[in-house]
């Protein structure tokens, strides 16, 4: 197992207002290793996420990616000093990011979705952007829609354009927040089917997921997270096989049915 983790998140909080959402959250993700969150809803599971790409600025605690801190160096009095936005910026390029919602731009077709980011941020020539997106959407199982508008396309589709979108940016580990939750349920499976085969791939994954079935086959470790906290961490089997939570129990006991 390598020394860095892809991702190590350490004592990570996070207020709004007088609410706390995140309590102290600390876990790694290994390189080639896919770790799903599941808890209820208000768990605080997509807020963490959001705080791992820095869609939200944590309140307190860091995350690390290779090794290197998006909140910037420490200084000599102790204080953490904030990174410039180009920095952090440059930083959220290597976590590919998949929501909930698809958020394809719906004048430009499935390929011109995909190649934008390789063009505009990684500076990539055409020609090269073009090559890789055809790769990334072969991926997915959607060659045969490149020339499509995101109108034309089911919401399974426009999900694995959106999961070929952020696979283009070549990324060292993909982010998804429940990317399954909008679809009806033979779409889920098309969505699930191709991450399943990422998994299987070794990419470096972190998945929000109501999935059950997911998180117990496809993950290396599973966080159960209660009230802005894991709760219960382990493999598969020990989460789902023999929960020391009792709330983890009851929830699994629900979602099991």
């Amino acid at each position: 197992m390598d020394a860095i983790p892809a991702i190590r998140v350490v004592d990570l909080r996070k207020n709004f207002g007088a609410l706390e959402v995140l309590r102290g959250v600390s876990f790694d993700v290994h390189r080639g290793s896919v770790v799903s969150m599941i808890g209820a809803s208000g768990s605080g599971k997509s807020t963490l996420l959001r705080c791992i790409n820095r869609l939200e600025t944590p309140s307190a605690g860091e995350v690390f990616i290779d090794g290197e801190p998006m909140g910037g160096p420490v200084t000599a009095n102790g204080e953490r000093k904030e990174r410039p936005l180009s920095d952090i910026n440059r930083m959220r390029r290597d976590l590919g990011m998949v929501f909930q919602q698809f958020n394809l731009w719906p004048h430009m077709t499935v390929i011109g979705n995909v190649i934008e980011a390789p063009l505009r941020v990684r500076r990539m020539k055409r020609k090269a952007a073009i090559a890789l997106a055809e790769e990334c959407l072969a991926r997915v199982h959607l060659s045969e829609k490149g020339t499509e508008y995101p109108a034309r396309l089911s919401g399974g589709q426009m999900q694995r354009v959106a999961i070929a979108r952020a696979l283009a940016m070549q990324p060292k580990a993909m982010l998804f927040d429940e990317p399954t939750s909008s679809l009806d349920p033979e779409l889920t499976d098309e969505v699930l089917t191709v991450m399943r085969e990422l998994a299987a791939d070794g990419t470096t994954m972190i998945v929000v997921t109501h999935e059950m079935a997911f998180a117990r086959d496809a993950s290396d470790r599973v966080l159960f997270l209660h009230n802005g906290q894991i709760e219960e961490e382990g493999p598969p089997d020990q989460v789902f096989g023999a929960p020391k939570s009792e709330r983890c129990r009851q929830f699994l006991s629900k979602k099991l049915q």
